[in-house]
């Protein structure tokens, strides 16, 4: 077993813009403050490079008050990068911005080009032996799909699961924390998705902090959920906790902030 799935040497992340406030969200549940949003994306921004890792952090887009969402956009492997085809019309372009990007970093970029295809990459997730890809209102078969056919070649295996209802994105209730441990949600472990992995279970109401990411040899969570850190520092991760209660006012978290990958080339 490797740890490509954890082990990076580049991430891309994009600052927030002043449109934020027009950020989709499942709920309203108030406005994002962009100086303290600006303030918890520069800690993350910091994190990550901590780690040794080059980081690229790209201006804001004003034209699209999500793109601060860039995982969204593509899903980078070591042999190329997917750029993914957005299921909220508002967010098509910014697959568009991101791709330039990727160009430049990665000597084969593809992308998901069908008319009837939708994935973004919250609903992706990459394991040391297969990629998950929930479907939910934003991914559907077509673009999972196409996904499939798109990795094949560099011998990867796509599993469709079934993202719980009402909720955003399969990752909004998961994340990776090793090549064989992912942490999840009650709600999405007893599906059986998980089944052949380690799973740690967020705590009851601290649901939301099932979406960390692990890079490198730190696991980034969102601050606020002591007893799920709790679990996670007896089981020994390294933890790094990161302000996020703006983002999660447009049901943004860990990993929807960066774009995490080793390129071949």
């Amino acid at each position: 077993m490797t740890d490509r799935s954890f082990r990076f040497t580049h991430a891309i992340s994009r600052k927030p813009s002043a449109s934020i406030t027009d950020g989709l969200r499942a709920v309203d549940t108030g406005t994002p403050d962009l100086e303290l949003f600006a303030s918890h994306h520069a800690d993350y921004v910091l994190a990550l490079k901590e780690t040794g890792a080059e980081v690229l952090v790209l201006d804001a887009l004003e034209a699209y008050p999500d793109a601060v969402f860039v995982e969204d956009t593509a899903l980078c492997l070591q042999e190329g990068a997917i750029v993914m085809r957005p299921g909220a019309p508002s967010r098509l372009g910014e697959a568009a911005e991101m791709a330039p990007h990727l160009r430049r970093l990665y000597a084969e970029v593809r992308e998901i080009s069908g008319a009837d295809s939708y994935i973004e990459g919250g609903d992706i997730l990459t394991t040391e032996t297969e990629i998950l890809v929930g479907r939910s209102a934003r991914t559907n078969a077509a673009g999972i799909e196409e996904l499939r056919q798109l990795v094949a070649d560099w011998g990867y295996s796509v599993r469709e699961v079934i993202t719980p209802e009402g909720v955003l994105h399969f990752k909004t209730d998961c994340s990776l924390l090793d090549g064989e441990t992912v942490l999840a949600t009650e709600r999405l472990a007893a599906s059986g998705c998980f089944d052949g992995y380690k799973v740690i279970l967020t705590a009851e109401g601290e649901e939301a902090a099932a979406n960390t990411i692990r890079f490198n040899d730190l696991v980034l969570m969102p601050a606020g959920f002591p007893k799920t850190r709790d679990r996670l520092v007896e089981a020994g991760y390294n933890l790094r906790e990161i302000g996020n209660s703006e983002a999660a006012k447009l049901d943004g978290g860990m990993s929807c902030l960066s774009l995490r990958f080793s390129p071949n080339t």
